[in-house]
């Protein structure tokens, strides 16, 4: 009994030992997921969008020594009374209106600064759709209408097959992915948890192999769709994205501070949704839109790929919100309005026609309730 005794020690030390150095081997990917399970839970969410770099694996994206672009103050704009409870209600963190390139209201809440740079989530889909923009007026990619597997060999055999570049920059690809951010088991919670890992975002992307319409049919919002789009940039150019989008739109924006990109294990950006920038800079791209690519004494984004992107060409149901390439048209817009949109309260919302931008940060836990996104 003794012997059994003494064998059965030396084994649970070892086995011990063993648990302990993977643990430690493994130390950085199990907070990283552990920060993932507890990212929007209500004590920590406030500070952990002002700060996902101390989350996850993330890379600069460069401002350049360049002068900050100037945004000047206008007439102070006061708010209706009502707006008080909507940013209660909303969480909201941080809200600046432009008038006519003007700020005429910022304030921050919840104790957040305006020095902090604030995760995108989808947002960071309209500023790589801006870059592909660009990426095309120069060359690098011939057409919409090619197949993204021209570009991306490694797509050949997935879901994506026979999708082209304009079915994913309209979200069209018929593509099968479950976006429900309150479903464990979800495509996109599993995409977060591979980002969480370590692990390889272009190898999950190469992994979809179910679709549910023909590519082109019918739109259906599908955030992998964007992470093909960088895919295409990177295979076309040869560069990666934080790379590019320092070069083409962060350097000559002139921005205040620098923007960082979350990344998976292998350093890819992850730009469907891992973008963090401070507000006055959101609103910075936006007033570029809003005047179709220029901005800082020069033309950034080509103005006609600002105006097609800005388009609802995605094949959308009658009287549902418009769909471009990479943004959102609102309901019932006469023209001129455009959305960049992100869960949980961010907003990037352009009105050329009013000369008006508004930017709103939020860790809105109930940006699911009914009518908070319309």
């Amino acid at each position: 009994m003794r012997r059994f005794f003494k064998w059965f020690l030396r084994i649970f030390a070892v086995l011990a030992v063993i648990v302990l150095a993977a643990g430690i081997w493994k130390r950085e990917e199990i907070t990283r997921l552990l920060a993932v399970n507890s990212l929007f839970a209500e004590d920590r969410i406030v500070a952990n969008f002002s700060h996902m770099d101390s989350a996850f694996l993330a890379r600069d994206v460069p401002r350049g020594a360049g002068p900050v672009s100037p945004l000047p103050e206008g007439p102070p704009y006061t708010l209706p009374p009502e707006v008080a409870q909507w940013i209660k209600d909303r969480d909201v963190t941080g809200l600046i209106l432009l008038k006519d390139g003007n700020i005429v209201f910022e304030d921050y809440f919840l104790g957040t600064e305006p020095e902090d740079r604030r995760i995108s989530w989808s947002m960071a889909k309209s500023y790589l759709s801006a870059l592909f923009g660009i990426v095309m007026a120069e060359g690098a990619i011939t057409s919409l209408d090619d197949p993204v597997t021209k570009y991306v060999p490694a797509l050949a055999g997935s879901a994506y097959d026979k999708a082209t570049i304009r079915n994913v920059l309209n979200m069209a690809s018929g593509v099968e992915f479950n976006e429900d951010y309150l479903d464990f088991h979800s495509d996109i919670n599993r995409m977060g948890r591979v980002l969480a890992l370590g692990a390889s975002m272009d190898g999950f992307a190469a992994g979809q192999n179910r679709t549910w319409a023909e590519p082109g049919a019918a739109w259906r919002y599908v955030s992998i769709d964007t992470h093909v789009i960088s895919m295409v940039i990177r295979g076309a150019t040869g560069r990666t994205i934080p790379d590019l989008l320092s070069e083409k739109i962060i350097v000559p924006m002139g921005l205040e501070q620098s923007p960082y990109y979350l990344t998976d294990g292998e350093g890819v950006a992850f730009v469907l949704g891992g973008l963090n920038v401070t507000s006055r800079d959101y609103a910075r791209f936006g007033q570029m839109i809003a005047q179709d690519g220029y901005w800082n004494g020069q033309q950034i984004v080509p103005s006609d790929w600002v105006l097609a992107s800005t388009a609802a060409t995605a094949p959308t149901q009658p009287g549902a919100i418009g769909y471009g390439y990479q943004w959102w048209i609102p309901k019932g817009s006469p023209g001129g309005e455009v959305m960049a949109r992100g869960i949980y309260g961010q907003y990037i919302y352009i009105d050329k026609q009013a000369g008006v931008v508004i930017t709103v940060n939020a860790a809105d836990r109930n940006f699911r309730a009914p009518g908070v996104a319309d």
